[in-house]
């Protein structure tokens, strides 16, 4: 991401695009971030069928839904002949890209939308699962000294995966918003051990880490956790998380804009979105099911029905988790590379009224978990 409340460094529209669509001030002394804020009315449960092809009425976000989950896509062609380079083992509790301290912090415990998504019946839910993960990450080319701005966690004692997406624009005021995310992602991961065992709350956690990270900055944020009722999960802005079924999208989080290119967003000012407008989801999941946790950087490049095959094939193939999320991540880099050909940003650009074309380079984050008995 680029600009704090925007991401500017996208391509030739940008100016006009921050002009027409934003309205942000920031200020380095005082970490202030302000806009005309648009969040969602809160609603209630919703029971979501993807059987139902028709979208449903009381779904706030209208985006990003795959219903046929049956349906094999194997007439697709993935980039092959990848190295291992980057690889590292994931044997010990936690992994967690970036550290920072933890502090004390009491929390409201408020509640965000929920939305129950029910694709197997009570009986099959209850099936006990478990979480192989596998984890990559390629910075943009030109952030790489520095590490980046996305961040991330694995948790298995408590089976728990987190991402965030730093604003990349704060750079421009001589702040590294990586240095938000990771400090984000380091305390959520710390809130969720401290969690009641078997009874972790994603918004409880959420508010802890929002509360206990000081460096300046701001950061989409994602957190899926294995339960014995199935994927809980809580996402702020446009990083988010796919579940794949037989080789197909089941379901994917919508994404959370206040308008094209500008994100939800939490922020060091407390002037930006807060944990309360996250969107909740409780999904039913089943053994062989592939859940994919990701920064923007590859949603914005790869089409949900590529990302399905590419993981369709890569299971054909034998591959471990880690590396199906290697050759996710390194395609959608190709993918952001490509001036010529189209991409769900470029999609959204033309959508939005801009002449754009191509993928759009950023940070990458893709974690890979196959679901097992």
């Amino acid at each position: 991401m680029a600009v704090c409340g925007s991401r500017t460094h996208i391509g030739h529209f940008v100016g006009n695009m921050t002009a027409r669509r934003l309205q942000c001030s920031l200020s380095v002394k005082s970490c202030t971030v302000s806009y005309n804020k648009r969040g969602f009315q809160n609603v209630s449960k919703a029971n979501i069928s993807l059987g139902n092809k028709g979208r449903p009425n009381n779904f706030m976000l209208y985006q990003y839904f795959t219903t046929n989950v049956a349906k094999r896509r194997t007439n697709l062609h993935p980039h092959k002949g990848f190295g291992l380079e980057g690889f590292h083992n994931l044997s010990h509790e936690c992994f967690f890209s970036g550290t920072a301290s933890a502090s004390n912090v009491s929390s409201d415990n408020s509640k965000g939308t929920e939305q129950v998504v029910d694709v197997v019946n009570s009986s099959e839910a209850k099936i006990p699962l478990q979480l192989d993960s596998g984890s990559f990450y390629l910075p943009h080319p030109a952030k790489a000294k520095t590490g980046g701005e996305d961040a991330h966690f694995i948790c298995t004692l408590t089976p728990a995966i987190g991402v965030a997406d730093g604003v990349g624009g704060w750079a421009d005021l001589g702040i590294d918003a990586g240095l938000y995310a990771r400090e984000l992602m380091s305390h959520s991961l710390s809130a969720i051990k401290d969690e009641p065992k078997g009874s972790v709350d994603l918004i409880r956690v959420l508010e802890k880490a929002y509360v206990r990270t000081k460096a300046k900055g701001s950061s989409t944020a994602c957190i899926v956790a294995l339960t014995e009722g199935g994927l809980y999960a809580v996402n702020l802005g446009d990083s988010g998380f796919m579940l794949v079924r037989n080789g197909c999208a089941a379901f994917k989080s919508p994404s959370q804009q206040h308008g094209f290119n500008f994100p939800y967003q939490l922020d060091c000012s407390n002037t930006g979105d807060s944990p309360s407008s996250t969107m909740v989801f409780k999904i039913t999941a089943l053994p062989g099911d592939v859940l994919i946790v990701s920064t923007d950087g590859l949603f914005d490049n790869l089409y949900d029905e590529y990302i399905s095959g590419v993981v369709f094939q890569a299971m054909e193939a034998g591959l471990g988790p880690q590396m199906t999320a290697q050759r996710i991540a390194e395609l959608a880099q190709l993918r952001a590379m490509d001036h010529t050909k189209s991409s769900p940003f470029s999609d959204g650009a033309r959508e939005a009224g801009f002449d754009y074309h191509g993928g759009k380079l950023d940070d990458i984050t893709v974690v890979v978990s196959y679901i097992t008995e």
